[in-house]
């Protein structure tokens, strides 16, 4: 004993047997038997026995002949089983078996592999041991079957079980292809976080353990970084950065409405990003872009039909509020949206079906379909409802949710009349389809829907934070009332050619005055 075989693919070791087999004459009398003999070998295990049955499965082990080693065992079903476990799920490869000096018929080992998974490798060396007995039958010296002659920690109808730990780092690139540093826009690090494990390749460590029991086995701590292109525009997140850090609690995301494209993502305080791609807000008055879209489309309103605009309107038993209590009286749908007049939306409530709000984001934003960013993101929600509810919907209260990803995409669509989803890592890095609307915003609804923001932009309710844009612009201003905070979070959302972006601060107030300077900051800077 004490030789050492190495896995090469050859032939089985030594095995004892072949026309000759030792047998027993009495107590310790030997006697030479040839192969024809019935008579099962019995008595105590010589040494060479001991010796031939040891190397024997060691060496069918290392050469990866799983039922050769399986053979030489006292259970040869148990015993391939687990030995393909050992190959297949522990993805454990035999590279050296050194046998020992026998004590009795307890031979032990040494066991050196290696293991293989998920591109990560990592060497493993561990003591074990075999016993050699006698098969009932034809008293053949074979391996006494346990488990943990595989590895002593296989005890207990445990198992192996390989995983990924730890995900990879991830070396996210600007567009350009510029290493995009964390510290210099710190808004980033979650969202490159989030690249992990998803369009950003590289290899997460990886670790083998047993199962149940959780014992670690071997591991391989680092994995392979990867490296991913985003549509990051550093230009434009620099200025993003600047502005949310003279703010609290504001969250921003910037657009290419031609694209969808995701040039910034910004947000001050700890959960800035998450707000930013995640969050799930109730967006106010900027959920009027969607629903003046259906009023146009289905005809309910034209921007420069007369509209109603009292300073109040009750729908399903509520009574629904402008802010200060304003009226406009004998005024037009372009100065109710221009006003952002709560009560000029809710008199229409009744016209429309339940679920008529909800598929016209859906069918026409992409509210709610899966959007496949490259991140992990919210991609809002308009639920049907029902009376009042219904009609705190279409003013962006109720059960909606929003985020400045949704909204900058929402005033993207109603600048090109088309959805584009957004996406922070091309698809074809990965191969992911992205979104799509079932249909464009009907043409002259489009091109009415453009003109109500232009307006709002220029002499509305966003004329004094887009004050300085000029040519093709267009926004909306929103505050969105929370339960138990005494100033309603501000939104504000808005485009300057094929830039569109949209933020929200919370406790902010009122959009125009919170957000609207920080959107139209950033828009400048993009210039």
């Amino acid at each position: 004993m004490g030789g050492e075989r190495q896995g090469t693919g050859g032939g089985r070791g030594p095995w004892i047997g072949g026309a000759l087999a030792v047998v027993a004459l009495g107590a310790g009398g030997w006697a030479l038997a040839t192969a024809d003999d019935p008579a099962p070998r019995t008595g105590p295990l010589s040494a060479a026995e001991i010796r031939g049955a040891a190397d024997g499965f060691l060496d069918a082990w290392a050469d990866g002949d799983t039922d050769g080693a399986a053979d030489r065992t006292d259970d040869a079903t148990a015993a391939g089983r687990a030995l393909r476990d050992y190959r297949e799920h522990g993805h454990l490869t035999p590279v050296r078996l050194t046998a020992g000096t026998p004590k009795g018929t307890r031979v032990p080992f040494a066991v050196r592999a290696r293991f293989s998974y998920e591109g990560g490798r990592a060497p493993v060396s561990y003591d074990s041991g075999l016993t050699v007995v006698r098969r009932a039958g034809d008293g053949e010296p074979v391996v006494a079957w346990r488990p943990a002659v595989l590895h002593p920690r296989l005890v207990d109808g445990a198992r192996f079980e390989a995983r990924e730990t730890t995900p990879a780092h991830v070396d996210a690139l600007d567009r350009s292809g510029r290493p995009l540093d964390t510290r210099a826009f710190p808004s980033l690090a979650q969202v490159v976080d989030g690249l992990r494990g998803g369009s950003a390749g590289g290899r997460p460590g990886v670790e083998l353990r047993t199962a149940p029991g959780g014992q670690v086995l071997a591991s391989v701590a680092e994995g392979a970084p990867g490296r991913v292109r985003t549509t990051i525009d550093p230009r434009v997140q620099k200025a993003a950065e600047r502005e949310v850090a003279l703010r609290s609690d504001a969250s921003l995301v910037v657009l290419r409405p031609s694209t969808g494209e995701i040039l910034a993502v910004a947000g001050s305080g700890a959960k800035g990003p998450d707000t930013a791609l995640r969050g799930r807000l109730a967006p106010g008055s900027t959920m009027k872009m969607i629903t003046a879209s259906l009023l146009l489309e289905k005809k309910l309103a034209a921007p420069d039909r007369p509209h109603p605009c009292p300073k109040n309107a009750s729908y399903g038993g509520w009574k629904f509020h402008n802010v200060d209590d304003f009226d406009i009286v004998g005024g037009t749908f372009r100065s109710s949206f221009a006003a952002s007049c709560n009560t000029a939306f809710i008199t229409q409530a009744g016209k429309i079906s339940d679920d008529a709000l909800s598929r016209q984001a859906r069918d026409v934003f992409g509210i709610g379909e899966r959007w496949s960013a490259g991140v992990d993101v919210f991609a809002g929600a308009v639920p049907v409802e029902h009376a009042a509810s219904k009609a705190a919907s279409m003013i962006g209260q109720g059960g909606v949710r929003m985020n400045p990803l949704t909204m900058a995409s929402v005033i993207s669509t109603a600048r090109t009349g088309q959805f584009r989803q957004p996406y922070l890592v091309a698809p074809d890095v990965d191969h992911r389809t992205l979104a799509t609307a079932h249909r464009p915003l009907d043409a002259a609804a489009h091109a009415q829907l453009r003109d109500l923001l232009h307006t709002t932009a220029t002499s509305g309710s966003a004329s004094g934070s887009m004050a300085g844009l000029t040519g093709d612009i267009g926004a909306k201003t929103g505050s969105a009332e929370v339960i138990g905070q005494k100033k309603p979070n501000g939104w504000f959302a808005a485009w300057h050619g094929d830039l569109a972006a949209a933020a929200v601060m919370r406790r902010g107030g009122r959009g125009g005055e919170s957000s609207g300077p920080l959107v139209a900051a950033v828009l400048k800077s993009a210039q």
